[in-house]
This record gives C-alpha cells, sequence and structure tokens, in this order.
C-alpha cells in the first residue's frame, strides 16, 4: 500500500449530547460514543495493510485517548506506543468552552455578528484563529510525510482543516468538510477517501 493516513474523530461524548461546545475541554465518551468507536476500529482493521509498518497517534485530550485505546483493543495494537501530539488537539473556543449556542449567543451576541454556521467558532474573544490551527496541522502532516501509515485520532474542527490543507480546500471549502463520528477519512494520494459501512458507501 502507498503511504496512508487515516483519520478518525473521537465518539460520541457527554457534552456532545447537551450540544455543548468541548474546545479543549474534556468529557466522557457515552455508551453509543464508545460503540462508534468499536465500528470505526473494525472499519480501520480492514483498511490498514498490517503487513507494513504503522503508528497511531492521539490528540493528547481525554475523549481522544479513551477512543484510541478503544482503537487499540481492536486492532491488536500496544496502547503504550501510541505517540501523542497536541497538534491533533480540539480547536480552543476559549471562554466559550463548555458553552451551548444559546449561552454563547446571550453573553456574546456582537462576537456573533455576521458569522456563519461553519466559521463561528473562531470569533471567541480568546480561542485559536483558522490560521493558527491550520498551521499547526500543516506542520503535523509535514512531520509524518515519510510515516508509511499513520492512524490520528483527533476532533471534528481539527480534522475538517487538516483534511482541507491536505487537499488544498479553501477555509470556505474546509469548514464545509463534513465531520462524523462514524466514518474515518483516508488521505493518500492528493485524495480523500470516506471510510464506512453506512449503505450510501455501497
Amino acid at each position: 500500500m502507498d503511504r496512508a493516513i487515516f483519520i478518525m474523530r473521537h465518539g460520541e461524548t457527554e457534552f456532545n449530547t447537551q450540544g455543548r461546545y468541548q474546545g479543549q475541554l474534556d468529557s466522557p465518551l457515552t455508551e453509543h460514543g464508545v460503540e462508534q468507536v468499536r465500528q470505526m476500529a473494525r472499519l480501520l482493521r480492514y483498511s490498514v495493510d498490517q503487513s507494513s509498518e504503522w503508528r497511531v497517534i492521539s490528540s493528547p485530550l481525554g475523549r481522544a485517548l479513551q477512543s484510541t485505546q478503544i482503537l487499540c483493543e481492536i486492532l491488536g495494537y500496544d496502547f503504550n506506543k501510541v505517540e501523542t501530539d497536541s497538534r491533533l488537539s480540539e480547536v480552543s473556543v476559549g471562554s466559550w468552552s463548555g458553552l451551548t449556542l444559546k449561552e454563547i449567543e446571550q453573553d456574546w451576541a456582537n462576537r456573533l455578528t455576521g458569522t456563519t454556521m461553519y466559521d463561528w467558532y473562531f470569533h471567541s474573544p480568546d480561542g485559536e484563529s483558522y490560521e493558527a490551527v491550520q498551521e499547526r496541522v500543516t506542520d503535523w502532516l509535514d512531520s509524518v510525510s515519510s510515516y508509511p501509515q499513520v492512524i490520528a485520532v483527533t476532533h471534528g474542527l481539527t480534522s475538517r482543516i487538516l483534511r482541507g490543507v491536505y487537499a488544498g480546500l479553501t477555509r470556505q471549502e474546509t469548514l464545509a468538510l463534513e465531520v462524523s463520528q462514524s466514518a474515518c477519512f483516508q488521505l493518500a494520494n492528493c485524495t480523500i477517501k470516506r471510510i464506512s459501512n453506512e449503505f450510501d458507501e455501497f
């Protein structure tokens, strides 16, 4: 197999079910989230070339590491060999961490004026900018360029921007990319392939 990067988002968390934006806060996986990870791990087991060298790299945030541990159990990969990399962490939304959109609108309505459903995250008064996240995921992609195969466990917004950088997409195109907790993405040969067992994939 040619060099490939497999991108997996963590499973559903308790904050996800409450509509709370986690940023770099943490929240444990729900039972459904655990099953989502198991499903994605089974997909990856058949997608990764087991005869070739491969690594697992995870965001250091708890929900990603919890997902990574489940992934390793199914793949038969030693969790102690997992590398953590803060460049895969979720986008920081600063003071908005742990809040719902309604709560944010109540206290920071002026910050959301003129934003879209895709880019309002980057208008937090003390959160990360799109450009800062783009820079760190670009740096991460460069750092793994010599690895034959990588499974990266990351987060929704970070996954979007990472895939957008890889594909050379505009900011608007990048932020419109799918965010899924039931599918993985394979980056290889300058293309992005969605890996899922959903019926629309067959």
